[in-house]
């Protein structure tokens, strides 16, 4: 059965192009598409994801995101053999000129391929096909959870050795880089309301299902952007800055139900009912069909919350 996102895009091919609909077909490769890999890196099995997706009638071009830092564009899949592929890319943080190498091929409707980091060594992964993920319109609510309980972190744990996190007067605080802080409790479909406060330049962000990273930064004043307060990081923009400045309390209502999100920041949405198309940098893995925690990152900047509460989807 072919995707709505699929027939959108033929729908708009033909209708630039004057191409038949049976042409078009032709040139359809099965590598296109949404992936949620895996990728051993340093050790550890680390999420990634991979979009791959026409440009014209021959020429395949896509998105990439790796374990950490911002979806990054491809500007070809080169293809060769039966269902072969590679691409290269620059290193986010590396000098310019230092590329990524990617070697992949379609087996069995998985992906399998190596990556040639920058400093020369080889990295297997696998991908599978990213799951469409339910919409469901006119939703019924089921009895909001206190997630944060004002007092301590019980329902939640941390991501590293070193725990940072403290709870004073009613206050949940990070107040150095640290550990993420996760919940014990998964969640599939929700509403988040949130109040956070962080100082001056600091930086922090909040992963839905720990996948989807909503921007949390000091960026009061700045043109919007996704890399700022009220963006979905690498991926969607808001459509405005309602960004308070550094220091003041401010509020996140989030929903996400399936792929999309509708944020509200300090009262404005900035971003309505949106797909997310796949995971984000530090994402806690790639299981895109499966519900997942709430984290809040943590090894970056200071941030303080003092509410945070989810109303799950009533099943």
């Amino acid at each position: 059965m072919i995707s709505k996102a699929k027939l959108l895009h033929l729908f708009i091919f033909v209708c630039i192009t004057g191409t038949s609909i049976k042409s078009y077909s032709q040139h359809i490769s099965p590598l296109e598409g949404r992936w949620d890999l895996d990728m051993a890196f340093n050790g550890q099995t680390v999420p990634s994801w991979l979009e791959i997706l026409h440009s014209g009638t021959a020429t395949l071009i896509g998105r990439f995101v790796f374990a950490f830092g911002s979806a990054r564009p491809i500007a070809e899949v080169e293809t060769y053999g039966d269902n072969k592929f590679t691409f290269r890319i620059p290193n986010q943080w590396e000098p310019k000129g230092s590329d990524m190498i990617f070697h992949g091929e379609l087996a069995d409707d998985k992906l399998k391929g190596t990556m040639i980091y920058t400093d020369g060594s080889i990295t297997e992964w696998t991908g599978v096909k990213a799951p469409e993920l339910t919409y469901i319109e006119n939703p019924n609510w089921d009895t909001p959870i206190d997630v944060f309980n004002g007092k301590d972190l019980t329902g939640w744990h941390v991501d590293g050795e070193k725990n940072q996190w403290v709870v004073k007067d009613g206050i949940l605080t990070s107040p150095e880089s640290g550990s993420n802080l996760i919940t014990n409790e998964k969640f599939q479909d929700f509403k988040l309301h949130t109040e956070f406060r962080y100082p001056k330049g600091s930086n922090s962000g909040i992963y839905l299902r720990g996948r989807y990273e909503v921007q949390i930064v000091d960026s009061e004043g700045l043109e919007p952007l996704d890399i700022y307060l009220g963006g979905i990081y690498g991926f969607l923009e808001p459509n405005e800055n309602a960004a308070k400045p550094a220091g003041e309390w401010q509020t996140y209502d989030i929903t996400l139900i399936g792929r999309r999100v509708t944020v509200v920041l300090n009262g404005k949405t900035v971003i309505s009912d949106a797909t997310i198309p796949g995971i984000t940098g530090g994402a806690l893995d790639s299981k895109e069909g499966e519900p997942g925690p709430f984290m809040i990152q943590g090894d970056h900047g200071p941030i303080e919350y003092k509410s945070f509460v989810v109303t799950p989807l009533k099943k």
